[in-house]
């Protein structure tokens, strides 16, 4: 037993270690979900952070701005997102330090510099995309925390690299272009390895509206990516990329003092594995915290912990993780719904990462009100997109846990972005009250089913019944729907970059012809949970039938 100890101690993060040793004891199965969810959320917040700099260095790289720019120079939210009238600066709009709005910055500054840039986020998405798959595996049989640590770093180092470009002078387009696709590959070890975690520390109860919630870390990456790439773009373009790059690496720091992938690492049981003897645990931990009353069955195995040196036994056996085993690529792709939602997602992320990458720039470019905005004023505008999105995100994971059709959901979100768009391409440019309501609601209906199936979906198909409830498939599953959503994402910035030469009417028809195609993907699901709805109505009014109509027989026989 004490050996069992010493290998379970030798699992806990060092800051938890260290918080241990100063409170005395350790925390609660609920703090510790509470901890995972914040330190998870840091991560892919600083994740995708990291990757808004490209969309909001575009117009500096390569500046085909209108002769006439509007200056914006309070910073959001106070001002510096609405176009002041009569602020009108003829020529270079922009001061940072040797970059001129009029030549730009070589290789991206020629007639063929959209191409060049949609060039450089297509190689950064597609190692992104292929590394998914690696990644999702690595990640069901290493650690977790490590691994994920491991790829923050990474990441932040060749972010950081992209950016020292503008300091060593580098004109060369292959170097930017292996810095991206080095990107890529780390940046492929997030997504896989936070729902993972997420998944293996909470059940199935509620957790459409949990991860709903937990996915606003999404936008709030991009909010502080662009606000912190904007903040510094006057200091020189290579600022926008060095500074995010030191956040995410900070963010490595913090997974991997505090995160504990697994709950059995710390002495907890899995919420999808069955406890070895003695407890009585659903299958569900949510449910045991809810059923539970003073001294809790989490509780209990709290003082099966240490105390002075002793444990004592809880009912349940340490499982280290490096015990699980994972499933392999073929048979998670035989988990009923995994296909489905993954080609789902390559339209869907298609339509959300050409937002991501070209909003700021389309911003820019287009006129609202008869003016042009500053390259900084776009970047902070375009945030308000992802404000929609944070609420679409919530708001799919709240319906698809009352509805109990997840499928449902995301199909009626996709074809509600039809309309959003079209509305947000015709009268964005009439004012700027009017391009931000648009854009929230343009956002709200883009990222609500993305991130529903990049969350929710991925851990219950990761859980489903047919791995036996082994959550090792959830990096697997999760990759395999993401990775498959990533090329779709890889797709539509490089497409944006030749179709915005034809005009912006251009790229707006591909984004409603994609979410059309995610919608209608989703038919044959939606048709099986409407059916399954349906039958259960009829079992219940028979039900209700049958009751009624042995009342009057139960009635006479007690007569």
């Amino acid at each position: 037993m004490d050996g069992e100890y010493d290998t379970m101690r030798r699992t806990y993060p060092p800051g938890v270690v260290i918080i241990r040793s100063i409170r005395g004891k350790d925390w609660s199965f609920r703090t510790y979900r509470y901890v995972i969810l914040l330190v998870t959320f840091i991560a892919y917040a600083c994740y995708h952070a990291s990757r808004k700099p490209s969309s909001i260095v575009k117009s500096v790289l390569h500046p085909d701005v209108p002769k006439n720019v509007t200056f914006l120079h309070h910073p959001w939210p106070v001002g510096g997102i609405f176009i002041k009238k009569g602020e009108i600066v003829e020529g270079n709009g922009l001061t940072g330090v040797g970059v001129n709005q009029k030549e730009g910055w070589e290789p991206f500054n020629g007639v063929d510099g959209t191409s060049k840039l949609g060039e450089i986020d297509v190689a950064f998405l597609a190692c992104y995309s292929m590394g998914m798959y690696v990644a999702g595996h690595l990640g069901d049989t290493l650690d977790l925390r490590l691994f994920l640590t491991t790829g923050m770093i990474g990441s932040g180092i060749f972010v950081a690299l992209f950016g020292m470009g503008f300091f060593w002078n580098i004109h060369a387009f292959w170097f930017y272009l292996a810095m991206q696709m080095f990107a890529g590959m780390f940046q492929a070890t997030g997504w896989p390895s936070v729902v993972a975690i997420v998944g293996n520390w909470f059940g199935k109860r509620k957790r459409g509206l949990i991860m709903g919630i937990w996915n606003a870390h999404t936008s709030i990456g991009n909010i502080t990516g662009s606000l912190l790439a904007a903040g510094v773009l006057e200091y020189g373009w290579g600022w926008s990329f060095i500074a995010p790059g030191v956040l995410i690496i900070i963010g490595g720091i913090i997974v991997y003092l505090f995160l504990a992938a697994y709950p059995e690492e710390v002495g907890f049981p899995c919420p999808h594995d069955s406890p070895v003897k003695v407890v009585d645990a659903s299958d569900d931990v949510e449910a045991q915290d809810s059923k539970t009353n003073g001294d809790s069955s989490n509780e209990k195995m709290q003082k099966g912990k240490v105390d002075g040196g002793q444990e004592e036994k809880t009912g349940f056996h340490h499982v280290s993780s490096s015990n699980r085993t994972g499933v392999g690529l073929l048979e998670a792709c035989m988990i009923p719904g995994v296909i489905p939602f993954a080609l789902c997602l390559f339209f869907a992320k298609l339509v959300a990462y050409t937002f991501l990458y070209w909003l700021p720039f389309y911003l820019s470019q287009t006129a609202i009100d008869g003016q042009y905005m500053s390259v900084k004023s776009a970047g902070n505008l375009s945030t308000l997109f992802d404000v929609g999105g944070i609420v679409g995100g919530i708001l799919a994971g709240f319906i698809s846990d009352k509805s109990k059709a997840r499928a449902t959901t995301a199909a009626t979100f996709l074809y509600a972005a039809i309309p959003a768009m079209l509305l947000y391409r015709s009268y964005g440019g009439i004012s700027t009250t009017w391009n931000i309501v648009l854009m929230m609601l343009a956002g709200l209906f883009v990222n609500g089913p993305y991130a529903l199936i990049t969350t929710a979906v991925s851990a219950d198909l990761g859980t489903h019944s047919s791995i036996r409830g082994d959550s090792r498939a959830l990096a697997t599953v999760t990759a395999i729907i993401d990775g498959t959503g990533s090329f779709g994402a890889a797709l539509g910035p490089l497409l944006t970059g030749f179709l915005s030469t034809k005009g912006w009417d251009a790229v707006f028809t591909m984004l409603i012809v994609c979410a059309l195609a995610a919608g209608l993907l989703l038919t044959r699901l939606v048709i099986g949970e409407l059916a399954e709805k349906l039958c259960k109505r009829r079992r219940r009014g028979q039900h209700t039938a049958g009751d009624s109509a042995s009342a009057p027989l139960l009635a006479e026989q007690r007569r």
